[in-house]
């Protein structure tokens, strides 16, 4: 039987990633949805690049594009790095680039300008990395950058009054629009949750691998999910985007 895997937030961690795929077990028929943030972090932001792309090559892979992401594909594209970014695993990225040639540089850099904003299936369950702010769905975005930066459609699902049942008018219209919502961008250890968390109809897998958490992987009927080991694990000497 074919199954779904959504993943979180990787952040440069590829050593991480290896591990938690091959828990995964995978079999042809998997489908593999990656919800952005694959660099940023770790040492090995341009070998994740690497791998992502030859795992598209063996299996359904559909791949979200985060906001560290977006921060790349700006500095390959030959935009000057953005102070924020450099602060917040900009440098370590740099970094692993230093060995990639300018012509895989620029399979990089195609390879991100192809990524999804968003995703919805057959069963009406969207993926993006952050969320959305049009009660209308993506489709009715105004502004893109909202897919890669929102936190309103998390905390809102966080502070939505258990007594407000989806037929009154006080039930938030964004959350009426899909079955379910899987999201990234806020890892989950800012509220002291290792393991990925729900909310009303939302799913957030960023379970912090950037700092002192994990890559999580959740098959998306059952809601069974595997972890890697902390990130920083496998990076002795490293600090990630831990201050």
């Amino acid at each position: 039987m074919a199954r779904t895997f959504v993943i979180g937030d990787i952040h440069g961690a590829l050593k991480a990633l290896e591990q938690l795929i091959g828990q995964l077990l995978l079999q042809p028929s998997d489908k593999l949805i990656f919800l952005g943030d694959f660099v940023d972090g770790w040492s090995q932001s341009a070998e994740v690049v690497e791998y992502l792309m030859a795992l598209q090559q063996q299996y359904d892979c559909i791949i979200i594009k985060g906001n560290h992401d977006a921060w790349v594909e700006r500095w390959l594209n030959g935009e000057d790095p953005d102070p924020v970014w450099h602060r917040n695993g900009g440098k370590e990225t740099i970094a692993s680039y230093a060995k990639v040639s300018p012509e895989q540089r620029m399979v990089h850099l195609e390879w991100l300008n192809r990524l999804r904003l968003y995703y919805v299936d057959d069963q009406n369950r969207l993926f993006l990395h952050a969320g959305f702010a049009s009660m209308h769905g993506p489709e009715k975005e105004h502004y893109d950058t909202n897919f890669y930066w929102d936190r309103s459609l998390w905390e809102m699902a966080l502070c939505m009054d258990k007594r407000i049942k989806k037929d009154s008018l006080l039930y938030p219209k964004r959350l009426l629009l899909y079955k379910e919502i899987f999201i990234g961008h806020t890892p989950t250890v800012n509220y002291d949750v290792t393991t990925p968390m729900n909310a009303c109809n939302v799913w957030n897998v960023d379970t912090g691998a950037a700092f002192m958490g994990r890559i999580s992987a959740m098959e998306i009927d059952s809601k069974e999910f595997w972890q890697s080991d902390p990130a920083y694990v496998f990076y002795p000497g490293e600090k990630g985007r831990n201050k």
